[in-house]
């Protein structure tokens, strides 16, 4: 099949052509379409109504900025061949094809304990047994058994495409600004030394600029406050369904959707019975929304308040700050929500969300950005940049946030 002329015209980088049949079938599997109705940021749009933007436009982005980030390594003399240049623009296109309902906002929560990155990788798998053993490559250098380390570091490291695609599609779906990268400068910096992905020396003020738009980004939209309110919220609805489920509350809902509110799976679920993958990959932010419109006039008060709370944008007011709220403030509002709502079983936990978030703009443990001296010295960013903005995007940013009903009486 001809590829040649299979175009996407992207909003960010323009028209992204794609050449290899390969890709052209991974991006029309159902798999890899159900991304379209997956949110990148998950209830983000509630406080940015332009970010309704999606996984698969953030795969498509991550896997251009690849390709741009192999023609420079390529043009700097460093010998990838096509087999690996595929495999890593596979690699990347899959890297968040295991990602659940509203992306981070319910991971963990339909099932604990079981991460998107696991998923993706159990997805590839099938994938590649669908497709022959053509994504063998692939899954090698995504899970870092490949002998050229740095192919993987384009994929995940402290400065990798998924990263650059999401920060500046972010930045501009949301409409800040202060998160706009300049991803081609970035690309046209990338090197290799001794299998290490590195920057050119001369793109330090680019990388510098790229730490401080991620803690900007983190804060103003990940973490925003009103966003944070809204997603514990959705997590808990969730969680009031499926304890509701399992007192034999009969819940309307899609096949996919409920199927999951009926059973608690593990990883072990997933790695010996492929039903449960097959059931997994039939659920996207359709079947969570229309369930919590349905279930906004639902009997149980818990839920029904929750839900309509969701569907109306009436979210629990949220208190954020720096330090742990004081001993036994949670007590007493817990003891405030049951009084005035009249709860007798504990649902006062639903509507009480006591939490914290915690981010890193650069974490040398996980990792570390290297500049590439013209004398071949290499040395970690920390290093060679400004002290004082390195060490402050160094350090762990911590907060404290509390959300409770608006029209709850005893207020903070």
């Amino acid at each position: 099949m001809s590829t040649k002329n299979k175009i996407i015209n992207d909003p960010i980088y323009g028209f992204i052509t794609v050449k290899d049949p390969l890709i052209y079938k991974l991006i029309d599997h159902p798999y890899f379409q159900r991304l379209r109705r997956i949110s990148q940021l998950g209830l983000t749009y509630l406080v940015y109504p332009g970010a309704y933007h999606t996984r698969f436009h953030h795969a498509i982005g991550a896997m251009h900025l690849m390709g741009r980030a192999i023609y420079t390594l390529r043009q700097k003399g460093h010998d990838i061949t096509p087999e690996e240049e595929q495999g890593v623009l596979v690699a990347i296109l899959l890297h968040d094809i295991g990602h659940g309902p509203f992306s981070h906002a319910l991971e963990h929560t339909l099932i604990p304990g079981v991460s998107h990155e696991a998923l993706s990788l159990k997805i590839m798998e099938e994938l590649n047994s669908e497709f022959d053993g053509l994504l063998t490559l692939a899954i090698d250098i995504f899970i870092n058994n490949h002998p050229k380390a740095f192919l993987h570091q384009l994929i995940s490291s402290q400065l990798d495409m998924d990263r650059l695609d999401y920060l500046r599609r972010d930045s501009f779906y949301t409409g800040v600004t202060e998160g706009s990268v300049n991803s081609e400068r970035l690309l046209t910096m990338l090197n290799v030394c001794d299998d290490q992905l590195v920057v050119d020396s001369k793109g330090i003020y680019s990388v510098e600029k790229f730490l401080v738009a991620r803690r900007l980004m983190y804060w103003q939209v990940y973490m925003h406050k009103t966003v944070l309110s809204a997603e514990f919220m959705l997590v808990n609805i969730l969680k009031r369904a499926k304890f509701l489920t399992t007192q034999g509350v009969e819940l309307p809902g899609t096949i996919a959707l409920k199927h999951f509110l009926n059973a608690d799976y593990s990883w072990s679920d997933f790695e010996g019975n492929p039903h449960v993958l097959q059931k997994f990959v039939l659920l996207d932010d359709f079947d969570v929304m229309s369930a919590i419109k349905d279930w906004s006039s639902h009997s149980d008060a818990t839920l029904s308040d929750l839900s309509t709370r969701i569907t109306h944008r009436r979210l629990l007011k949220i208190r954020l700050q720096e330090t742990p709220f004081e001993e036994g403030l949670s007590q007493r509002m817990a003891e405030g929500i049951k009084e005035q709502y009249g709860f007798e079983n504990g649902e006062e936990k639903y509507m009480l969300i006591i939490d914290k978030v915690k981010h890193h703009a650069y974490n040398s443990k996980k990792g570390h950005i290297n500049l590439l001296y013209k004398d071949g010295r290499t040395s970690d960013i920390s290093e060679a940049a400004d002290q004082m903005t390195i060490k402050a995007l160094s350090e762990p940013v911590e907060r404290h946030f509390i959300c409770f009903p608006r029209e709850l009486k005893q207020l903070l």
